[in-house]
């Protein structure tokens, strides 16, 4: 048990200098433009070497001031340089400590712990950027671990729902080479990659000299537009390989182990993750299937978790599987989350006559832009009619997608905007249910249902557009007078 104050690894000066370098270069790199525009290089090089310079004084102060504590049932953590700040974090209120690793953690022999705890105050939270690799296992299990109550002559011991089963017998799957290349490339991270690489490709330009750049500009129309579409080809099939490459590195052996009250991840190549989430905080589960992942049979389960509020490197919700066969969810649920059961043989879909919402939805825009253009430039009718057609036709895959099916325990809801997305919610975690009519939906007898949940931050909603009433109010009493458990 640790009593005295210690202090983080001095590695983690290191990674408060690289924080704050990451988070001055987006606000500096406009000034830095322009000076260099300018020709005023000499200032624009004393003023970095002086933010530089206090950055590695602020760095390395914060990680002097910095100190955690572990007693009986809590945290302490104190911090600031001028202003100090004291933390306490309860034992009991602790719902996740979860380890990781980057290249830097892994050359030192460390890791980082960051600690989550229950409600939504950030403040409770706590990252413990750099400690040694024995000290952030002690730190995981003397808060995580729950005491054994001794029986009369025992010695109290400190175990965990984890070490009361064996490991040979838990339900624990790891991705294959083969699944892992192909999340690579079908993964959304391809997109990513081509607006990173146009927004980067925005601010260096400003840096190119105007007749360096109308040269290129010459060199490359003089070409031809054959030798231009292969070089665009190439420059795509890069960062497609690259959006492979960021997979495989970011869930190399991703790893899901399921124990008695939580579910166990493991994943990464150079920076290594492991996380941990509680069974009681899955407010759903569900599985998402993008256009390209509908087409060949794949689906990414996922799970909504209640916790703490949302930073940029958080998502919704957590995926607890890079890829499965989607004729494979069912299984996974029974081997890994069987509280939850997948059955959309029965979904009870939208009405036909709900189908005009749907295509109204989608064409609305275009078919503005359609009349604007027939108006005033005729011959170029076609480009809005074709995106006009392209979203009606996205409409229609919306309404066929929509439904929803309700057993004793659940709900399960399917939805669209691109992705198919079919969750499904235990009763007692809906929060709230809303019924929506306008004056057309009551003469047509629709109406709108939203379900509401907790998760990251402010919650998730469920929308079913356009239901038939009476299906409206079955679900309404469902959720109403059903007796919760």
């Amino acid at each position: 048990m640790m009593s005295n104050p210690k202090r983080l690894h001095p590695a983690a000066v290191i990674f408060n200098i690289i924080q704050s370098l990451k988070q001055s270069i987006i606000g500096l790199l406009p000034i830095a433009i322009v000076i260099i525009r300018n020709s005023n290089t000499f200032y624009l090089i004393i003023g970095l070497l002086v933010i530089i310079g206090l950055i590695i004084l602020f760095s390395f102060l914060s990680w002097l001031r910095f100190t955690y504590q572990l007693e009986e049932e809590q945290l302490r953590i104190e911090r600031g340089i001028l202003i100090r700040k004291k933390r306490t974090i309860s034992k009991h209120r602790i719902q996740s400590i979860d380890l990781s690793q980057n290249v830097i953690h892994r050359i030192f022999g460390l890791t980082k712990v960051a600690i989550e705890t229950a409600g939504n105050d950030s403040s409770t939270d706590a990252a413990l950027s750099a400690v040694r690799m024995e000290d952030g296992r002690m730190l995981h299990d003397e808060l995580k671990y729950k005491k054994h109550v001794p029986e009369t002559g025992e010695l109290e011991t400190e175990v965990s729902d984890n070490e009361q089963q064996d490991e040979a017998h838990l339900p624990k799957r790891t991705i294959t080479i083969q699944a892992l290349l192909i999340t690579g490339s079908t993964s959304a991270s391809f997109g990513i990659l081509i607006g990173l690489f146009g927004v980067a490709f925005s601010q260096v330009e400003t840096l190119i000299p105007d007749q360096f750049y109308d040269d290129a500009t010459r060199w490359l129309l003089s070409l031809g537009m054959q030798i231009i579409i292969i070089l665009a080809i190439i420059v795509l099939i890069f960062l497609w390989l690259l959006s492979i490459l960021y997979t495989v590195i970011k869930d190399w052996n991703f790893t899901i182990t399921r124990y008695e009250k939580e579910l166990f991840i493991t994943r990464g190549l150079l920076e290594k993750k492991q996380t941990t989430i509680p069974l009681k905080r899955i407010q759903a589960v569900g599985m998402k299937e993008s256009p390209i992942h509908q087409l060949f049979g794949f689906a990414r389960p996922y799970v909504e978790i209640a916790s703490g509020e949302i930073n940029s490197s958080q998502e919704v919700n957590t995926i607890i599987f890079p890829l499965l066969r989607k004729k494979e969810f069912a299984a996974f649920l029974s081997e890994f989350l069987p509280e939850y059961s997948y059955r959309t043989e029965n979904l009870i879909h939208p009405p036909k006559k709900a189908l005009p919402y749907y295509l109204w939805r989608s064409i609305n825009l275009p078919l503005l832009a359609v009349i604007i253009t027939g108006i005033f430039f005729v011959s170029y009718i076609w480009i809005p009619a074709i995106i006009m057609l392209v979203l009606g036709i996205m409409g229609f895959a919306v309404f066929k997608s929509i439904g929803y099916a309700i057993d004793e325990q659940q709900i399960t809801i399917q939805t669209r905007t691109i992705s198919k997305d079919t969750a499904i919610i235990p009763h007692r975690r809906i929060q709230a249910l809303q019924q929506k009519q306008h004056l057309l939906h009551r003469k047509q007898s629709l109406a709108t249902l939203d379900m509401a949940i907790l998760n990251k931050g402010a919650g998730r909603h469920f929308v079913i557009k356009e239901l038939r009433t009476a299906d409206s109010y079955s679900i309404a009493d469902w959720y109403s007078y059903r007796e919760k458990v």
